[in-house]
């Protein structure tokens, strides 16, 4: 089985969307987006920039744990990872969205 997105709405009435893997791990997580249409954009900004790796900004947090940003072509945040306990499993997260973020499931949890 392949990941899928879950499109939901925060408590404020603002949208969101997560990645998840086929083990149903959340692997992105996205900003929040005042409308519904820009949260799906950002779905459709992930499936066209996730199988690309200069797309991906690995970074420390401030407690030094690895995460990255998926970013897009115009340089802009579309989603953020969880922090990692090492940069390997940074990169398996990275590497799990490259082969997830084409998923074309959207489950609507709004």
């Amino acid at each position: 089985m392949a990941g899928w997105y879950e499109l939901s709405k925060s408590s404020n009435g603002q949208f969101r969307f997560v990645l998840k893997a086929a083990n149903a791990e959340t692997i992105l997580t996205s900003e929040l987006y005042a409308t519904r249409s820009a949260a799906e954009n950002g779905i459709a900004s992930v499936q066209t920039n996730s199988p690309h790796d200069e797309r991906y900004e690995r970074k420390l947090a401030q407690n030094g744990k690895p995460y990255f940003n998926l970013k897009a072509a115009n340089h802009q945040v579309i989603g953020t990872s969880e922090q990692y306990s090492s940069e390997a499993a940074r990169d398996q997260g990275i590497a799990s969205v490259k082969s997830n973020g084409p998923s074309t499931t959207i489950k609507d949890k709004t």
